[in-house]
């Protein structure tokens, strides 16, 4: 792999031999060895980094919102795992149409599916981790508890997203006290979320789906206009499910099977698996242009088909076929943006991503979300639970598959992914960032195994972004490949975010080291030992 330039800033890819977790949050990092340290598995170590940052990254992350795991443990087959909720058994379609209603608001009650993250994280723990999800939850109940001090990402975007909370008097009254969002370097604490966490471990997920907590919830669903009641928490249950694969150059690509949006990846990736991105001729806007001709394929397949997989109408096989992808590939030209098709549904932000590997060589990659920041805004306030939005995925469009009915998986766009050559994992990575997910695992990819960059270096790459008819750029590409791209018939922005957030953790099966990378965009870290 290519060595990064010393002499610029930047940062070291990390490297340990026994264990390696990254994490968007150096305070989930350290959770994750800690565990790995104390006799944990990859999986108790991703679920300890999960809860806690579900304490202190409460606008990315929560109880209250969804979760999918890839893993591979003990020499098994990869497994997924589905945690994302279902619509309540009284959101039909009707009731949005008769209303006049074609969208729906993400900071409404109807957004809310019921959380599926509780019970992942417990059927996660119980059927593959080993130290038992009272020690795994213990370093998330004491941040919540005692406190925890906010660092700079968080608090900018606390700062940025504050009057999403204020719709809701009671998500105003706890996370903005006196008023505002709280600073860098200031404290806060969550008790009542601690309670709920300490009898989650204690008693499992009846604890969250059944009885007080339940009750608190849909208290607070109900008081906001919302039809779900405490039988819609009760029959919640994550599941299982094989993932789907692809192959890009000489490695295997998985994703989770829908409802979310690994298909899209897959699409992007055998695509361009038809273009030689390792040919140093090429330039950086040249790059750009095939990622998005790419994506504007595979997007309007996502968003035509993707759904629940119980009402979806095309199988991801179908998808994939490679006549189909062949065809695809002969329309893209290297001079010429190609046209856009129409997109108009809601946008896609917020979660965090862990990636964890053991000694053993067990990997996992696990993404928990509760969608946009800070959710629905909708806070229980005995329960300490903030919810998730993302019901606002589902379509309002009769006949479509996404369109929201009872009991419902909505489209997710939160993927977690892993990379694996000659049957072996190889990487366990994921790219935060919405809609930019699909886009930034390919992308990620190439710079890895075209470019020959190490995770670290990958993940610090400028990066862009097609969606909705536009081509979103981060500015460190500069404004020669702006025009570069403009010329060939692209409409370009400046994108006012840093897109996204990586992390990664390869494992050197031959040389037997591990490493691992987390990118600046966020405030986190990879560490081994």
């Amino acid at each position: 792999m290519i060595e990064r330039d010393f002499m610029k800033p930047g940062r070291s890819v990390s490297v340990a031999e026994h264990g390696m977790a990254a994490t968007s949050h150096p305070q989930a990092t350290l959770a994750a060895i800690d565990i790995l340290r104390a006799g944990g598995n990859a999986v108790d170590a991703a679920l300890a980094a999960v809860a806690l940052q579900s304490v202190i990254d409460p606008h990315m992350t929560g109880i209250g919102g969804d979760c999918f795991a890839l893993m591979a443990i003990g020499g098994q087959p990869p497994v997924a795992v589905n945690g994302s909720g279902r619509a309540p058994a009284g959101a039909t379609l009707d009731r949005f149409l008769e209303r006049g209603i074609t969208e729906i608001d993400d900071l409404s009650a109807d957004a809310v599916t019921v959380p599926g993250a509780a019970y992942a994280w417990w059927h996660l723990s119980t059927t593959y981790g080993r130290l038992g999800l009272d020690r795994v939850l213990a370093p998330a109940i004491a941040a919540a508890e005692d406190g925890f001090m906010i660092t700079p990402r968080v608090a900018h975007d606390w700062r940025v997203y504050e009057d999403r909370l204020r719709r809701h008097p009671e998500a105003t009254a706890h996370f903005l006290p006196g008023g505002r969002p709280p600073r860098t370097g200031e404290r806060f604490r969550q008790p009542a979320l601690a309670k709920t966490l300490r009898r989650l471990a204690a008693e499992g997920p009846a604890a969250f789906y059944e009885g007080e907590v339940a009750a608190d919830m849909v208290a607070a669903l109900r008081a906001a206009g919302g039809v779900h009641t405490e039988e819609d928490f009760a029959a919640y249950r994550c599941f299982e499910a094989e993932p789907i694969s692809a192959a890009y150059r000489d490695r295997t690509l998985l994703e989770c099977p829908p409802n979310g949006q690994g298909l899209a990846a897959l699409l992007i990736a055998r695509i361009l698996d038809g273009f030689d991105l390792s040919d140093r001729s090429l330039s950086e806007a040249d790059r750009v242009h095939l990622l998005a001709e790419a994506t504007k394929a595979a997007y309007a397949a996502r968003d035509r088909f993707i759904a629940d997989p119980e009402h979806m109408t095309v199988s991801p096989a179908d998808l994939l076929d490679e006549s189909q992808i062949a065809r695809i590939r002969a329309g893209i030209r290297l001079d010429r943006a190609g046209p856009a098709p129409q997109w108009n549904d809601p946008l896609h932000r917020d979660t965090v991503y862990v990636s964890v590997v053991d000694k053993d060589r067990n990997a996992v990659s696990l993404i928990n979300s509760i969608f946009q920041a800070f959710g629905s805004g909708i806070y229980a306030p005995r329960s300490g639970v903030l919810l998730h939005n993302r019901g606002s995925g589902f379509s309002l469009r009769p006949g479509h598959p996404n369109a929201i009915g009872p009991r419902k998986l909505p489209f997710h766009t939160i993927i977690p992914a892993l990379l694996a050559k000659d049957g072996r994992v190889e990487m366990a990575f994921g790219v935060m960032g919405g809609h930019y997910q699909a886009v930034g695992h390919i992308h990620f990819l190439s710079q890895v195994l075209d470019r020959g960059f190490d995770p670290q270096l990958a993940s610090e790459q400028p990066r862009s972004l097609w969606l909705g008819g536009r081509l979103g750029l981060e500015p460190t590409y500069g404004e020669a490949v702006r025009a570069d791209l403009e010329a060939r018939g692209h409409d370009v922005y400046w994108l006012d975010e840093p897109i996204g957030g990586c992390q990664a953790v390869y494992i050197d099966h031959e040389r037997g080291f591990l490493m691992g990378a987390s990118d600046h965009r966020k405030d986190g870290c990879a560490l081994g030992y």
